[in-house]
């Protein structure tokens, strides 16, 4: 567990991920866009892993780091994130297909290169390691062209599909008394958090035999219950330790309290399993 700070101006932060395999490396904070809707979110790179950055805050609760007491009991942590999820976006449009046409192949600099977001080129070999998996590859002279190919990433995503249908009897009961087909709109739906309703969901949902607004409409609705809410969570600062965090000196300044929920799905599917568990 690492303390934020960025000056005495900002409060101090609260940050759980990995630590690295070589105690002297240190994990980048990168901005990317999120598969799904496009917004600017914050991932951790981390000994050639991509950490998906979260953040969590209960209605009450603060932190007691070093002397001082942080009344923003809001918490960041990592979770591991597959990513090609959020390669996509960046891959389909840059075939530029048009209809039946499938597009161009282009080299992965050119793919990665999105304006505004550096992130990406830091990514590069992790890239050409996962998109082989739903790309078309062509090689000359040494150098690599990647395409998209639609029936590629299908396969993919219904691997994934099945994948997370295979562990849904173990999280209790309710799970397991769910009829295949009830399985498989749990998962889509999870997976749904990564993916653009079209084409990508739409192809899934077809191919699955599911019934795509029945899957928005199930997601809308579980949202709404949730006992939690999300809302905007502030921008992680850059990742360092500052012994100023721990200072009793120089106290940032009170701000407005904000009472939110998770910025995360998977805490409503967390919240679910354990009523389903009997916990």
């Amino acid at each position: 567990m690492a303390s934020w700070h960025d000056g005495l101006a900002a409060p101090p932060r609260v940050l759980i991920s990995p630590r690295p395999s070589d105690a002297s490396a240190r994990g980048n904070v990168l901005s990317l866009r999120h598969p799904r809707s496009g917004d600017e979110t914050g991932y951790l790179f981390i000994d050639g892993q991509l950490q998906e950055i979260n953040w969590f805050k209960e209605r009450y609760g603060s932190w007691f780091l070093g002397d001082y007491v942080c009344e923003d009991g809001g918490l960041y942590y990592c979770t591991p994130v597959d990513p090609i999820f959020i390669f996509l976006p960046t891959f389909e449009a840059a075939r530029m297909s048009n209809g039946k046409d499938p597009g161009k192949f282009r080299q992965l600099d050119e793919i990665l290169y999105v304006e505004g977001y550096p992130g990406y080129q830091q990514l590069m070999n992790v890239a050409g390691h996962h998109m082989e998996l739903v790309c078309e590859v062509k090689e000359v002279a040494n150098m690599k062209f990647f395409r998209l190919d639609d029936s590629k990433v299908l396969s993919w995503l219904c691997c994934k599909v099945h994948n997370l249908k295979e562990v849904f009897p173990k999280l209790g009961k309710n799970y397991a008394a769910q009829v295949e087909k009830e399985q498989l709109k749990e998962a889509v739906q999870m997976i749904r958090e990564y993916l653009k309703d079209e084409p990508w969901l739409s192809l899934l949902c077809k191919k699955l035999q599911l019934d795509t607004n029945e899957i928005i409409n199930d997601v809308t609705t579980k949202t709404n219950e949730a006992s939690f809410y999300a809302d905007s969570a502030p921008a992680p600062a850059p990742l360092s330790e500052s012994k100023a965090a721990n200072s009793s000196k120089g106290r940032p300044a009170k701000k407005p309290k904000v009472e939110v929920g998770s910025k995360n799905i998977k805490d409503m599917f967390r919240r679910v399993t354990r009523s389903g568990s009997g916990s």
